[in-house]
């Protein structure tokens, strides 16, 4: 079992930045795939990101790509998520989620966070 808190959600100006971050109980975290997905008012569910099990791999979705970065730290079993360059449409509930699998797709993830809010404005 793992229960993930995710923090560090706010209310930012366009260009700004800021860092997420989710950590997690559990002794096996570092055994897990984490990902990000993000929920906007109305929309679905979409994939933001994820992060292998031992860091080293990385991948983003298109919209979010080279201004997004994943990281995580095992040892304080934490993942982040660094966001760069925000712009209103990144305006979001943001998850995070752990699962077997670096995936893009949520079905993978087995445990989820209670989201935090990102409000970006213009």
């Amino acid at each position: 079992q793992v229960q993930l808190v995710e923090s560090g959600g706010g209310l930012v100006q366009a260009g700004g930045s800021l860092r997420l971050s989710c950590a997690a109980s559990g002794r096996t975290f570092s055994s897990y795939a984490m990902g990000w997905f993000r929920q906007a008012p109305g929309k679905e569910r979409e994939f933001v990101g994820t992060i292998s099990w031992r860091g080293g791999s990385t991948y983003y979705a298109d919209s979010v790509k080279g201004r997004f970065t994943i990281s995580r730290d095992n040892a304080k079993n934490t993942v982040y998520l660094q966001m760069n360059s925000l712009k209103p449409e990144d305006t979001a509930v943001y998850y995070c989620a752990a699962g077997e699998w670096d995936s893009d797709y949520d079905g993978v993830y087995d445990y989820w966070g209670q989201g935090t809010q990102v409000t970006v404005s213009s």
